[in-house]
């Protein structure tokens, strides 16, 4: 009986639950009584509120912001603004209420008066952690006083109530669905099965550098991925073999037909536009080359080829940012929210557009090449530095141009980090310096410079500086790859990533015809590598690096390691060399048992960050005691790999066990008292380890003898899991 009285006021902070979370029941009633707000039941309590109000009563709501701007909340939205009259409305962001989502508090008045600016204001977190009391409104918050008239002239009527008139204005251009086509890409229903990071699969099965090749199974996939502009974001790649007939028949056993989930295939293998659906940061566009599908992670937009990179530019700008914000001010862009954009094409402006964007596509390209997990990596920047380097006039030369002043130089390697670094900031730079044009000139175009600067803050500028910490440890990466035969220092590009091993690539010619120019001892290039046949770095023989804390095998990986420093950086340098990467790494020590601690420590846990918990090396780990260790190259495992592990490498240590605690038995016999405290504590860890070896011995056996194969096409998790009782647990 109350609920169907009128009432000059209602005022609640009603229940917030969306339809997954209704009852059968509740479900229906609302979908029945409520269409245009079913999606959320704070919605239905608006409706219901001003349906209970009298003509001029005032319904007063606290909800979530959502129903400002969701394009699930449209109709509702468009007819309470034609039948209803918003007379003040406070926007609070995330965390005012307490809560992890934006609310609003909204006085509807039951009549539309036609004309009545209502008053908006947003409530920033920092206003109210402030004890001193605040003037309002805050003169640096958004606040403004608004006809709801002028909600309509924008797409899909946003309460955008901090638009301008001149960005109002702006939806009399085409938008963005009339110029360009912003599409959802598939999705797979199972992407643990469709779906892999590239570095997991069989390269010669993936059409990745040579692109559009219909006789590989796997191809590139938009997926989405962190904020970041113009190009990367390359990481997946989707099974399509045969034209995607597996894909299909999995989704027509499913919904029994494709189309419902494989969408939009008239733009597959097409050069466009992806963007990240949701993401941390702000709205970013990159080139998708040809070659590549997307999916419902990473949306595309496609465009004639003559405006494509204006279009990139302007998706690019603040002035896109604006616009989204009104249709979208969480961190969730959908294909809806793009379409919306108004689109002005400055024919003057074009070619210089499509300049800078040429630019910024090629920086960022070089930034994401730079690292190992770029499928077009080619070599570490610290290889190819210490190759560029000539005598000492040229390398003061090199440094003055990217520092602008000459710089002390202690060892090559650190050599190679400050020129890695120069050439970095100057990117960096560039960048910035390029987006802020672009900025200026979509500012100018839209007439938004009372309202946005051209700025561009460098957390904003997603290509990376130099880190030496970071840098230092994928150069032992890098140094590993070399190891295992993923890469080699004389040739470029990947080596080996899966198929049937040989070492005869790296047998052969020193330096393949890319690299000639740098073994060309001329003028006053001078080789900084040793390029004597007796010193090629040639892959461990059977791929299999031991990581122990002592000197135990002749292939024990910091002996390895050391090694491939000597050789790539020089004898003479090479204990300033150790002492820069060890000062890098952090740690106690001489620089030897830092990079030993590292290995045993560290270096996994940075090879599952970097390869996104999906590892190409895999760690032999038989537990907390580090009573042994060992590293393989998952595209190089056989059958016997496990076998070979246990006779070569498990047996070899518990020998060498036995025999170092007979002898600190020994010597315990004859030791000092202060002596015999360390030997014992020495005896107890050895003792240790030997026991966790044993232990550990059993384990390995019982696989041993199944002679396990893989299939790289199941990907990491797949086969990770046959023999996670011996490898290190992913965390």
């Amino acid at each position: 009986q109350a609920l169907a009285q009128k009432y000059h006021a209602v005022v609640t902070n009603p229940p917030y639950m969306g339809g997954s979370g209704m009852s059968a029941k509740l479900s229906d009633f609302v979908k029945s009584n409520y269409p245009d707000s079913k999606s959320d039941l704070f919605a239905v309590c608006i409706e219901r509120g001003n349906q209970m109000v009298i003509r001029n009563g005032i319904n007063c709501m606290v909800t979530m912001q959502s129903w400002m701007f969701l394009s699930s909340f449209e109709k509702m939205r468009v007819k309470t603004l034609q039948t209803k009259t918003i007379t003040n409305l406070m926007h609070m962001e995330n965390m005012v209420m307490g809560i992890a989502f934006g609310t609003a508090v909204t006085v509807f008045r039951n009549n539309a008066i036609k004309g009545y600016k209502g008053t908006y204001n947003q409530i920033k977190l920092q206003d109210i952690e402030n004890d001193a009391p605040k003037q309002f409104p805050i003169q640096e918050n958004r606040f403004a006083q608004v006809s709801t008239d002028n909600f309509s002239k924008i797409p899909g009527a946003p309460v955008a109530y901090w638009a301008s008139d001149t960005a109002r204005a702006a939806y009399q251009f085409p938008n963005m669905d009339q110029i360009a086509q912003p599409r959802h890409g598939l999705a797979t229903s199972d992407n643990d099965r469709f779906l892999k990071l590239w570095h997991e699969v069989d390269a010669g099965k993936a059409s990745l550098v040579q692109r559009c090749d219909t006789t590989k199974k796997w191809f590139p996939m938009s997926k989405g991925g962190d904020f970041r502009r113009w190009y990367g974001n390359l990481d997946w790649v989707i099974n399509y073999e045969n034209d995607g007939k597996e894909l299909k028949d999995y989704a027509i056993s499913i919904y029994r037909c494709s189309s419902r989930t494989i969408q939009n295939t008239q733009f597959y293998f097409k050069i466009g536009l992806t963007w990240s659906a949701l993401t941390s940061g702000g709205f970013s566009v990159r080139l998708q080359e040809e070659g590549a599908l997307f999916g419902s992670g990473g949306y595309c937009a496609f465009a004639e080829n003559d405006i494509l990179y204006y279009i990139l530019a302007l998706l690019n700008s603040k002035v896109t940012g604006a616009f989204i914000n009104y249709v979208s001010p969480t961190l969730n862009y959908e294909v809806g929210h793009i379409k919306t954009i108004p689109v002005v094409i400055n024919n003057e402006m074009h070619e210089t557009v499509n300049a800078l964007v040429t630019t910024n596509i090629t920086l960022s390209r070089q930034d994401w090449d730079s690292f190992e997990t770029s499928w077009d990596f080619k070599e570490h920047p610290l290889i190819r530095w210490s190759r560029c380097l000539g005598d000492a006039t040229s390398i003061g030369a090199t440094i003055q141009y990217y520092y602008g002043r000459r710089m002390p130089v202690s060892c090559p390697l650190e050599l190679c980090y400050l020129l890695w670094q120069g050439e970095c900031n100057k990117r960096f730079e560039e960048l910035k310096s390029n987006e802020e044009e672009l900025n200026r000139i979509f500012i100018d175009i839209y007439g938004l410079q009372d309202e946005l600067t051209p700025d561009v803050d460098d957390k904003d500028v997603t290509v990376r500086k130099a880190a030496l910490s970071r840098d230092i440890r994928s150069l032992i990466s890098y140094a590993v790859g070399c190891m295992v035969g993923r890469y080699s220092i004389y040739k470029k590009g990947l080596m080996f990533a899966g198929g049937d091993w040989s070492e005869e690539p790296f047998l052969q010619a020193p330096w393949d015809d890319a690299g000639m120019q740098y073994v060309q001892a001329e003028g006053n290039m001078t080789p900084m590598m040793d390029l004597n046949p007796q010193k090629v770095v040639m892959p461990d023989e059977d791929g299999i690096l031991p990581i122990t804390d002592d000197e135990y095998f002749y292939d024990d990986i910091v002996t390895l390691f050391v090694n491939w420093v000597r050789i790539v950086y020089g004898e003479a340098t090479l204990e300033e060399n150790l002492k820069f990467i060890s000062d890098a790494l952090g740690g106690k020590g001489s620089p030897r048992e830092v990079i030993r601690n590292y290995f045993l420590n560290d270096f996994y846990k940075d090879h599952l960050k970097v390869y996104q918990k999906r590892p190409i090396y895999w760690l032999f780990d038989s537990g907390k005691k580090n009573g042994f260790k060992a590293l393989i190259y998952m595209h190089r495992y056989q059958p016997d790999t496990i076998a070979r592990v246990r006779t070569d490498y498990v047996h070899e240590m518990q020998s060498r066990y036995r025999t170092a605690i007979a002898d600190v038995e020994q010597r315990l016999n004859d030791a000092s008292t202060s002596e015999r405290v360390k030997l014992t504590k020495r005896l107890n860890a050895l003792q240790a380890q030997a026991d966790e070896l044993r232990q550990y011995e059993e384990k390995i056996h019982h696989l041993a003898d199944q002679m396990i194969a893989i299939d790289l096409d199941d990907g990491v998790k797949v086969n990770y899991a046959k023999f996670a009782d011996v490898l290190a647990t992913i965390k």
